[in-house]
């Protein structure tokens, strides 16, 4: 890969815009069990593409990107959950649908590199 660090991935940068992302359209949310474990969920997306490219080996790069993208499909879950739940607040009801879209988009990307890396293991 011609990637020298994690700052370089478009897809750890994306991570880091949801999770920014979800942290400001749930800022005012008073359901705050859903809340942490949303905040928590998009944080670890990106925070296991930084850390698993810093391990030793491919291998655990992969495993690291595999809780990513179990990760992604966590806070889509909890998006799906809390649209569904706010339907007293519809302002909120846009945003999620696009933070959902953004989740998906950010699954593919981290399937992608998974097969890249799967493909040419260095």
């Amino acid at each position: 890969m011609s990637v020298r660090n994690f700052e370089d991935l478009d897809v750890w940068k994306r991570s880091c815009q949801l999770a920014v992302d979800v942290y400001t359209t749930l800022h005012s949310s008073k359901d705050y069990g859903l809340k942490d474990q949303m905040q928590r969920a998009a944080v670890s997306i990106a925070s296991n593409i930084a850390e698993g490219s810093e391990r030793a080996s491919t291998q655990e790069y992969i495993r690291f990107l595999r809780i990513a993208k179990a990760s992604s499909a966590e806070l889509r879950t909890q998006l799906y959950i809390a649209e569904k739940v706010s339907q007293t607040t519809p302002t909120q009801l846009p945003p999620l649908t696009i933070l959902i879209k953004e989740s998906k988009e950010i699954s593919a990307m981290l399937q992608g590199l998974i097969n890249s890396l799967s493909r040419h293991p260095h």
